[in-house]
C-alpha cells in the first residue's frame, strides 16, 4: 500500500515554511552531531537513554543542567539518582543506573558505532551491548547521530499511524519482529512523500505535539 491520503496530509504540513526549515535545521544539528567526538555521542546515548517513557522536553532540561557538573561523567550511582530525582526525572534510580553502566563506552561510543558498514548491525549492537536501550532508544540516538533510516517508534508515532490506519492497533509491546514491521511501513510513508524516515518522524511529531524536538 501507498497510504495516498495520508501522505498528502504529510505533503500539506510541510508546505508550512516555518515547520519545514524548523525540520531542516533539526536534521542540520543532527548531521553535525555525527562529526562530534565520542564524549558528544555518549551524551546523546545518555538523553536517549533518559528519555524511555518519560518526556523528551524534560530530559532535554535536564541534560542542559547536566553540562554544569558533567553529571553523566562523574557522578556516583546515588549522586546521579538525586540529580535525576532533584530534576523530576520519573525513573532516577534505573537511568542513573544505566547511565552508569554505558560509561564504559564514552570513549570510544562513536568509534564502534561507525565501524559497522550496516547501519542495521549498529542498531543491533546497541541493543544487545547497553542496558537500557531498545529498538526505539537506538533508533532515537541514531537518528540523532545523523542516522537518517530508521523509525522511532513513539507513543505519538505509533498513535499517529494507529489513527490513520496504517496499523490495526497500538502492539502493547514492540519485540524486535513488530518494530521492524512498522518501521518498515514508515518507510514506505517516508518514499512516498520523497523524505527519509528521521525528516517523516519529526513532522509527525509535529503533527501530533505542535513542536520540533530532538
Amino acid at each position: 500500500m501507498t497510504y495516498p491520503k495520508f501522505i498528502k496530509e504529510i505533503e500539506d504540513i510541510r508546505r508550512d515554511k516555518v515547520v519545514s526549515n524548523t525540520v531542516k535545521k533539526r536534521i542540520n544539528e543532527f548531521e553535525e552531531n555525527f562529526n562530534g567526538d565520542n564524549l558528544l555521542w555518549f551524551k546523546e546515548l545518555c538523553y536517549c537513554l533518559l528519555t524511555a517513557n518519560f518526556k523528551a522536553e524534560a530530559c532535554i532540561k535536564i541534560c542542559e543542567k547536566e553540562k554544569k557538573n558533567d553529571a553523566f561523567l562523574n557522578f556516583s550511582p546515588a549522586e546521579l539518582s538525586k540529580f535525576l530525582k532533584d530534576n523530576k526525572h520519573r525513573f532516577p534510580n534505573t537511568r542513573a543506573k544505566f547511565i552508569v553502566e554505558a560509561r564504559k563506552y564514552r570513549q570510544n561510543l562513536k568509534d564502534i558505532i561507525t565501524k559497522f558498514e550496516n547501519e542495521s548491525d549498529a542498531r543491533e549492537f546497541i541493543v544487545k551491548n547497553i542496558k537500557g536501550i531498545g529498538y526505539k532508544e537506538a533508533s532515537h540516538f541514531l537518528r540523532n547521530t545523523g542516522y537518517k533510516n530508521f523509525a522511532i517508534l513513539d507513543r505519538h508515532i505509533l498513535r499517529t499511524l494507529y489513527e490513520n490506519k496504517i496499523i490495526s492497533e497500538i502492539p502493547k509491546h514492540l519485540n524486535r519482529t513488530t518494530y521492524i514491521k512498522i518501521e518498515n511501513l514508515m518507510k514506505i510513508i517516508a518514499e512516498g512523500v520523497k523524505i527519509s524516515p528521521a525528516e517523516l518522524d519529526l513532522y509527525l511529531w509535529y503533527s501530533k505535539t505542535g513542536k520540533v524536538l530532538k
